[in-house]
């Protein structure tokens, strides 16, 4: 009898592996697949059987990439020596968020509940690190509870914080709340530091269950914060990097000032087009130009984005410091690119009257707003204008001055196609959520002069139209060429969260449609209705605090706020790297390559999507940090004075208030408030006083007066009035 041939099955990402290595192994993915067809964990030299590898390199091979996918958290090793898959053993990879009290949560990468991390968990861990945990049960609140197995990922290297000596024990308090434990500093590693001053200090030992985290100061700031220093210490707090490599630099000032002229070759050209840029008086990178012009009973459009995958190429220096950064961040006084200012500013940047290479999506959109055909090119353009907000706002109003006359019919184009959007928009049931962004103005020597709102008039929101439009089409085109590539997805909210809404909206007279899976739709229909009462903006806010933070993953959920099927981003690559990675997915499908032949595999997407989104949110913490502090020293001066205000939180322990005009909050503690016993009632928001029965309800306006300013610990106290 002959024996029966065993099957072998191709690993699909072998293309992919042979392009990067010259003695190429499997790919993780098929890993992972055949471990999960076997489902039972195995001895290195079985899987290595498993796949078919006798080679000695090869084997080699795969016993280095085990080691790899366990270092980070794709496998799991066990006391035997196997390895197995860790969701199968109830593992969960995530990243650490802190909390001020001690205690913290792991956010899983591929979703779901965060797992509460005890206080005594977090000894062996600091906010930022990536980790895998064991699911142990559940807490006293019935959240999910979990305990570190390993440290994956170390997310802080340097940080900020004030010095400390007592008794011969020197240690530094972090100036970031969300890392609760002090660090040990020898005597040998103090610099001259003087108790109570602001240091920076570098971890070389980082915290153990058993033993607490040991640093060295690297600089000495100084006893009090001087202009500027609060950005600087945001920065270490949230490990943003702003220096660049050697590499980087070294590349950097090798790049041209103008597109070489071989870049312009086998590209459409667009330089006769009348393409313009809007953004902000004090823009400076240009990721976007449009144009719009009549087509049948349509539109076509043209949005041309800067092609910067051209100049950042995968493995790269330039895309290494990219990646690491993740997203340009925005300080009130201060700006962190993503990309060096040579690109940034210069080649990159759509700046008027200049050749620069771009990447196109033509659109042909219907009188109703669909889109009916469109297609992606690589291009080279020359912006007929830089305009801004402001002027183009004033030439929509009517002011024919505001902006040059043979720009203007370019314009109503684009607002023509801005009205249909928009009622497309309003149709679709896509969320307009309205919140009020602040401007700090600085004066002389970095002093804030006042702080203002940003209002928003039609030309941003034309922009963002456009802007939307382009990036569902991608999503939608990078989606039918089977891609891997980042959706920016946008959950459903929690059912906990939905029942707590609906009994808020119960008292108020108000339903949220839609059941057990109420969708965009509903929550648009509920905001329709609450727009001429008294408190629209106290159900808003609750409306708001409702949903989920938007996400990039390669597993599309749809965007629930834009009430889009699918969407991605993929008009800022300057400045946000997951669009640079939806370029790159772009240009080897017009290049016609195959998925299989992608730099970035599915797996590696995923691992992207996680780190982009952590960059996302350490932008915004870091940012927020900085706000509040200056917000803090612009009311320095202001204490004992009286304002008006809104309650804009109300918690078991008093409510935060934010005062009109000058948009700053602070805390009414509960002990402060007029003789009575005060119960929080959660589900309604709201302070309800035992026997006299005040109330204190979210966005009800409060007169108080300012009592404490606290720059080190971010806070202000207000009393009523």
């Amino acid at each position: 009898m002959s024996k029966k041939k065993k099957k072998i099955i191709k690993d699909p990402f072998a293309a992919r592996e042979a392009k990067k290595y010259k003695n190429p192994i499997p790919s993780r993915e098929f890993i992972i697949a055949q471990l999960e067809s076997k489902g039972i964990p195995m001895r290195w030299k079985k899987i290595a059987a498993l796949l078919n590898i006798q080679d000695e390199e090869q084997l080699e091979g795969v016993r280095r990439r085990l080691k790899a996918m366990e270092r980070d958290g794709q496998l799991m090793r066990t006391r035997r020596g196997d390895y197995g898959l860790p969701k199968k053993m109830d593992m969960v990879r995530g990243r650490i968020m802190g909390h001020p009290d001690g205690f913290g949560f792991l956010i899983p990468e591929a979703g779901g509940d965060d797992l509460f991390l005890s206080e005594r968990q977090m000894h062996s861990v600091f906010h930022g690190d990536k980790a895998l945990a064991q699911v142990v049960g559940k807490d006293r609140r019935g959240r999910r509870e979990g305990a570190i197995v390993e440290v994956l990922e170390r997310g802080t290297e340097t940080l900020a914080g004030r010095f400390v000596k007592e008794k011969g024990v020197a240690y530094v308090i972090p100036s970031n709340r969300r890392i609760a434990q002090d660090i040990l500093i020898p005597d040998d590693a103090q610099k001259q530091a003087k108790p109570d001053q602001m240091v920076i200090i570098k971890l070389i030992k980082q915290p153990e269950k058993r033993q607490p985290p040991v640093g060295e100061i690297i600089k000495v700031l100084g006893r009090h914060m001087a202009p500027g220093m609060e950005t600087d210490i945001a920065i270490h707090d949230h490990n943003i990097p702003v220096n660049w490599s050697e590499a980087v630099e070294k590349v950097a000032k090798k790049l041209p000032r103008t597109v070489p002229t071989r870049a312009k070759k086998n590209r459409e050209d667009l330089r006769e087009t009348p393409l313009m840029t809007i953004d902000g008086e004090d823009s400076r990178d240009f990721d976007d130009a449009v144009f719009c012009e009549p087509y049948g009973k349509g539109w076509r459009l043209l949005v041309a984005i800067a092609d910067v995958s051209h100049y950042v190429k995968p493995g790269s220096a330039l895309d290494q410091g990219a990646y690491e950064r993740g997203t340009s961040v925005y300080f009130p006084n201060r700006v962190v690119p993503m990309l060096p200012e040579a690109l940034s500013n210069g080649l990159c940047s759509l700046n008027p009257n200049v050749d620069r290479l771009c990447l196109v999506c033509e659109m042909f959109v219907t009188r109703y707003g669909g889109v009916r055909r469109y297609r992606f090119t690589q291009a080279v353009m020359r912006s007929a204008a830089r305009l801004t907000y402001t002027q183009v706002g004033a030439a929509l109003d009517g002011d024919e001055n505001a902006v040059a006359s043979h720009i203007l019919p370019h314009l109503k184009n684009l607002h023509n196609l801005y009205l249909c959007l928009r009622e497309r928009r309003e149709k679709r049931g896509a969320l307009d959520l309205e919140t009020t962004e602040t401007r700090i103005i600085f004066g002389e020597g970095k002093k804030i002069e006042n702080i203002v709102p940003v209002v928003r008039n039609d030309a941003h929101k034309l922009i963002e139209e456009m802007m939307l439009l382009a990036n569902v089409t991608t999503a939608n085109f990078l989606a039918s060429e089977e891609m891997p590539f980042l959706y920016r997805v946008h959950a459903r909210p929690e059912q906990e969260k939905l029942e707590q809404l609906r009994s808020f909206l119960k008292p108020l007279g108000l339903v949220l449609y839609g059941k057990e899976a109420p969708n965009a739709k509903h929550y648009a229909k509920l905001l329709q209705n609450i727009q001429e009462r008294p408190d629209k903006q106290m159900i808003q806010t609750v409306l708001l605090r409702s949903l989920k933070m938007a996400i990039y993953t390669p597993e599309n959920v749809g965007h629930f706020g834009l009430a889009y099927d699918a969407y991605t981003h993929f008009t800022s690559p300057i400045r946000r790297y997951p669009d640079l990675l939806t370029h790159r997915a772009i240009v080897h499908r017009l290049h016609n390559k195959q998925p299989e032949e992608f730099d970035h595999s599915p797996t590696e997407m995923a691992q992207l999507g996680e780190h982009c989104s952590m960059t996302e949110r350490r932008a915004d913490e870091a940012t927020r940090d900085v706000t509040a502090w200056l917000k803090c020293e612009y009311l320095q001066d202001r204490v004992g004075e009286t304002a008006q205000g809104r309650i804009t939180a109300v918690t078991s322990f008093g409510v935060f208030v934010e005062l009109e005009e000058i948009f700053v909050e602070g805390l009414v503690h509960i002990s402060t408030l007029k003789s009575d016993y005060y119960h929080f009632d959660a589900a309604n928001h709201l302070l309800r006083g035992e026997r006299g029965g005040k109330v204190y309800r979210l966005y009800d306006p409060i007169s108080v007066k300012v009592t404490r300013v606290d720059l080190d610990e971010r806070k202000i106290d207000f009393v009523e009035v």
